[in-house]
């Protein structure tokens, strides 16, 4: 495969992760994986740097960790947006499996568009 080509991939089950679009190779600039946490697991903080990130929740609920201090509830049905510069984990608080995918892009300064006078 080469960058910006069509391309599908089938979403595996197993209890691991699974890349599943890498930058350069597949894609201009976005990452993207499916995640598998057991239950009291962490994918580890890290931060999305210059980077805006979704992340869209399939099974289970965990909590969103933003920076020290802020926590948001999530889980399947749900998505979440991380923006440019954010510190974050994803934890799963729940008793059961948590997957979710990621999907990571280059953040692009806003078009502010003139007002006509």
């Amino acid at each position: 495969m080469s960058a910006g080509r069509p391309f599908v991939v089938a979403l595996n089950t197993r209890n691991e992760y699974q890349r599943l679009v890498e930058p350069g190779q597949q894609s201009c600039g976005m990452k993207s994986g499916r995640v598998y946490l057991e239950p009291g697991q962490a994918c580890g903080q890290h931060s999305t740097e210059d980077r805006e990130e979704v992340l869209v929740f399939f099974a289970g609920r965990g909590e969103l960790k933003i920076g020290q201090d802020q926590s948001f509830r999530a889980g399947q049905g749900e998505i979440a947006y991380i923006p440019p510069r954010t510190l974050h984990n994803v934890v799963n608080s729940g008793t059961v499996p948590l997957v979710y995918i990621f999907c990571v892009a280059p953040a692009a300064a806003p078009v502010i568009e003139a007002e006509s006078t």
